[in-house]
């Protein structure tokens, strides 16, 4: 019985170790990440460089001087699914200053057939969680779909953690100068 709880005791302290190292670490380094995780607004926006769906190399700095809707999604989340078809309406209607680019988080599965059945033609990036550093954690990624609005000089200006309307969209993109 004594031995039961010295070991109980023992696991308890571990515990709380590792929990208070973990709380230190999340600290450290917060100065680019906000309250509800990912990179802070007014950040600058994390250079990345991918293959794209077509099999073309895209990199983020590609685009400075336009503004550029960054979203990570993946074909197997529904609320994914369910704002496509508002990017695919605001990509339509989106001025030349304007870029959307699609992170998909999960190139294994059948990315070429899910854009094709749902006739979307703004950019894919592929990013995949085998790279040595993928873009998704750069971003801090931590749910999908989340979107980043960034600005003509690479400036996050705002960020969305869950799906959009094609007001969302228009809104935050409007709202950046």
């Amino acid at each position: 019985m004594l031995k039961k709880i010295i070991a109980s005791v023992a696991l308890l302290s571990l515990i709380t170790v590792a929990i208070v190292q973990a709380m230190d670490n999340e600290s450290k380094g917060n100065d680019e990440k906000d309250a509800l995780g990912g990179l802070k607004i007014g950040a600058k926006a994390p250079n990345f460089s991918l293959k794209t769906l077509d099999g073309k190399q895209v990199e983020l700095s590609d685009y400075e001087g336009k503004k550029v809707m960054l979203n990570f999604w993946a074909t197997w989340c529904p609320p994914c699914k369910k704002e496509m078809p508002d990017m695919e309406k605001y990509t339509q209607q989106a001025g030349d200053d304007v870029v959307v680019l699609a992170v998909n988080i999960d190139p294994e599965n059948d990315v070429q057939a899910f854009v094709k059945d749902n006739g979307i033609t703004f950019t894919i990036p592929l990013d995949s969680q085998s790279a040595k550093n993928p873009v998704n954690e750069r971003y801090k990624i931590l749910s999908i779909p989340t979107t980043y609005f960034i600005d003509k000089k690479g400036i996050i200006r705002n960020k969305v953690i869950s799906a959009m309307t094609l007001k969302d969209m228009e809104r935050n993109i409007n709202s950046m100068q």
